[in-house]
């Protein structure tokens, strides 16, 4: 019979055991017990609950311990393989398994965790390299604990993430947006027809006509006529973009005001057409077909100032450098020449093109740096140093070289080209590698002119057409420009 102390207790108990033999003592019965808990609750253990725990969790202590696997940084602990003395290679499967159960699948591979040769005895493994041993977290706020920055400079994974991925491409359209109709512009390889002022006017000519098209707001005027008994050979503005020379195909250089529509002047000298023109910042230079180079001063009253001898054909290439020092020119006798300003002689006769010579463009981000192409029996654009006249570069492009402009946001050139593919190309510096190539003509690729913001070009051919191209970037850090607006008409509004 049980005695009523079992019975009230509700406990079955051996025989000879009584209730009082089984006296629990709570938390909080004596001082010493309540010292007991404060040294587990003491700020400095709370601060090292804190350390393995997230920052989130309350400090209150409980019976069950959960750790938080997000903020524990698991991936600063250098994990390192001890094989089982007994088991040794036999339970390299189980010991993944139980890697990406515990600490997710990142650390599952065998790769993924440096770790000695399998054969080394485990007294040959470095005392350094202690099972939990903590490495210093350098990152400041990742993104996840397993992030590929982390792993790649603080653990010994090997991965190549730590290397950033190459830059894409830049991508150029393969459409022009924007395409003007041009009757009557002429397939001429030797002539310089349309260029593009500071201004944003286009000038095109056309026929024995020449015409101005604001990029602003499209609207068109006819410049000048010259009459049934003449034609337009060549156009070029001014570097300041107010002022237009026209080159004739009776020899005559006319110079108009392109604000007014105004003829301001006409000089001679010339015994045949002037089918190109180059100015710098005070002298016009212009080339025809009867082998010379004159240049002209409108301080002057005279037709020209000198006269420079020595191509042995046509002239149907000018540009001078970006510090007005240098003047390059190119003939249908194969040859480039470079005039010193002062000299009535060139200073480099370079003759390695094996056509004529028509595009020629000087760098704006190396002095000294000339780019020049050939016609159709030569296809090569070619780079000197006109410093020592040396060739830097050439690479054969497969077509007729009819025009090169160099870049001044970037450093990259667009070649325009002829027989036998009329392609657009776009190529970087020094690599040579072509960033584009865009069709579209379905004829000669003749003319070329640059926006005055350096991102639009403008080509033109015998098919009667203007197309324009974005093709370059803006430029990175672009210098503060007064509100007269030069810079701002071009890419927008000229859609």
């Amino acid at each position: 019979m049980e005695s009523p102390q079992t019975k009230k207790s509700g406990l079955n108990l051996p025989a000879g055991m009584s209730g009082t033999s089984l006296r629990l003592d709570t938390f909080g019965s004596s001082p010493s017990s309540f010292r007991s808990i404060a040294s587990l609750t003491s700020p400095s253990s709370l601060r090292s609950i804190s350390n393995l725990t997230s920052p989130s969790k309350s400090s209150t202590c409980s019976d069950r311990f959960i750790p938080c696997r997000s903020s524990s940084r698991l991936h600063t602990f250098g994990l390192v393989d001890r094989p089982s003395p007994v088991k040794e290679g036999s339970n390299e499967a189980y010991s993944r398994l139980l890697k990406c159960e515990l600490f997710g699948s990142d650390f599952a591979s065998p790769s993924s965790l440096s770790s000695p040769s399998a054969g080394a005895p485990p007294s040959q493994i470095s005392p350094s390299k202690n099972m939990l041993r903590f490495k210093t977290d350098h990152s400041t706020t990742p993104s996840s604990p397993y992030s590929p920055s982390i792993l790649g400079q603080q653990s010994n994974f090997a991965s190549d993430s730590s290397t950033p991925p190459p830059k894409p491409p830049r991508k150029v359209p393969k459409t022009p947006h924007k395409v003007l109709d041009a009757p009557s512009l002429q397939d001429d390889f030797y002539l310089n027809l349309v260029d593009w002022s500071s201004q944003n006017v286009l000038a095109v000519g056309l026929g024995t006509c020449v015409y101005l098209w604001s990029a602003s707001n499209s609207k068109v005027t006819k410049l000048c006529d010259l009459g049934p008994y003449d034609g337009v050979c060549s156009v070029q503005w001014t570097r300041e973009g107010s002022f237009i020379s026209i080159g004739t195909n009776l020899g005559q250089v006319q110079v108009w005001d392109g604000t007014q529509c105004k003829k301001v002047r006409t000089m001679g000298g010339h015994q045949t057409r002037t089918g190109v023109l180059a100015w710098n910042s005070r002298i016009l230079a212009s080339g025809s077909r009867d082998r010379n180079i004159l240049q002209h001063d409108m301080r002057v009253s005279g037709d020209f100032i000198s006269k420079l001898v020595g191509h042995k054909s046509e002239v149907c290439g000018l540009k001078w450098s970006c510090d007005d020092r240098e003047l390059a020119s190119g003939g249908n006798d194969n040859q480039l020449l470079v005039w010193n300003q002062h000299s009535q002689q060139p200073t480099l006769r370079l003759t390695e093109h094996t056509a004529a010579v028509k595009a020629i463009a000087w760098s704006p981000h190396q002095s000294g740096l000339l780019v020049s192409g050939g016609g159709t029996a030569d296809r090569c654009i070619r780079f000197w140093n006109t410093t020592n006249g040396h060739q830097l570069n050439s690479v054969d492009t497969g077509s007729q070289v009819c025009n090169l402009v160099w870049s001044k946001n970037v450093n990259e050139l667009v070649s325009t080209h002829g027989y036998s593919q009329n392609q657009i190309m776009v190529w970087k510096y020094p690599s040579l590698a072509k960033v584009a190539t865009l069709t579209g003509h379905s004829m000669r690729v003749l003319y070329l002119a640059m926006s005055p913001d350096g991102q639009t070009i403008v080509t033109g051919a015998g098919d009667e057409t203007l197309r324009f191209w974005n093709i370059f970037p803006s430029m990175k850090a672009p210098a503060p420009v007064k509100d007269t607006g030069l810079w701002s008409l071009g890419r927008t509004q000229i859609r």
